[in-house]
């Protein structure tokens, strides 16, 4: 509806966890490490947290592409991704088979336990791994929750066959630390947690996601409208994308090429968000200063780095 007139090729603000527009802001860029390292160096079990709409499904589906993408370069990389862990147990073994390719026709859970045995050790005999992303995981039960724990027992005397990956909403936190799940927290071997966006993390949020949409000249968003949006979502990023989509609606409706401070207020108004609690701005954590040594790059800084080239030259060949 407003592509065309603001001169873009594509949605900026569109809900879909689509990694091109995944923000590498402070949170997200060391979640996404954290995760990253943890799979590649196989740590075992990885915990990603954060609340609502804060990009936890996002960076679940974008570790999943770069893991893909590194798979087909050199080594190999088997991924299943559960998104509705309230299953049974024997359903969450199923789900599980299918997402991996695994081949077996018994309804025995031995013999599909076996047959998942032999793909993970068959994957490491490559050189690669195994990796299970499970989203939503605050809503999994104790008994799901003991099965995966079972399930991260799978090791060699080197390594973890199978690397767990549980994103969910900071009620995962609180179930972690139960008495009669410490043996499973544990077995947590890296963790992180997603937090709300500040001022200059919003405004180079929505700034990054309209230029790769197309944009070509300044953001359309004043600073005043950006402090609104800030101010209504709450640094949410899904907030965020909803105020912003509206605005640009609106924008388009009016015939107004700027998004000013007035248009921000009475979107919030039309989506129910004008009660919002106002965020004080974050202070940014200083980032050491390079004093000119050599910093040895890991595996997990050259992926980032090659995802944030693909995406520049992605954008230099639309122009």
């Amino acid at each position: 509806m407003y592509l065309d007139y603001f001169e873009l090729k594509d949605e900026p603000f569109r809900l879909t966890p689509d990694p091109r527009f995944l923000h590498l802001s402070g949170p997200h860029r060391a979640a996404l490490t954290v995760l990253l390292e943890g799979i590649l160096y196989r740590k075992g079990l990885v915990m990603i947290t954060g609340a609502i709409g804060t990009g936890k499904t996002t960076l679940v589906h974008t570790a999943l592409q770069m893991l893909t993408d590194h798979a087909k370069q050199s080594l190999p990389v088997r991924s299943a991704l559960l998104f509705n862990p309230t299953l049974t147990r024997d359903e969450f073994l199923e789900m599980m088979l299918e997402e991996f390719e695994v081949q077996c026709t018994s309804t025995s859970k031995p013999r599909r336990l076996m047959a998942l045995h032999q793909m993970l050790l068959g994957t490491q005999r490559e050189g690669g791994t195994a990796v299970l992303f499970i989203d939503e995981a605050h809503l999994l039960s104790p008994e799901l929750l003991e099965e995966i724990r079972l399930l991260g027992n799978a090791d060699t005397h080197q390594e973890k066959l199978l690397q767990i990956v549980l994103s969910g909403q900071p009620e995962l936190v609180t179930m972690m630390n139960r008495r009669e799940l410490s043996a499973l927290q544990q077995r947590i071997a890296a963790r992180a947690n997603l937090r709300p966006l500040s001022l200059p993390e919003v405004r180079a949020y929505v700034t990054e996601r309209l230029q790769f949409a197309g944009l070509k000249g300044p953001s359309p968003f004043a600073e005043p409208a950006l402090e609104s949006v800030l101010r209504h979502s709450s640094g949410v990023p899904r907030l965020i994308n909803l105020i912003c989509d509206a605005c640009l609606s609106l924008g388009f409706k009016t015939q107004r090429k700027t998004i000013r401070f007035d248009m921000v207020e009475e979107v919030a108004g039309l989506l129910g968000l004008v009660e919002a609690e106002p965020l004080v701005e974050k202070k940014a954590i200083p980032v050491p200063v390079n004093n000119g040594s050599a910093v040895p790059r890991s595996i997990v800084d050259m992926l980032i780095e090659t995802m944030k080239h693909n995406r520049a030259v992605t954008m230099e060949q639309s122009e």
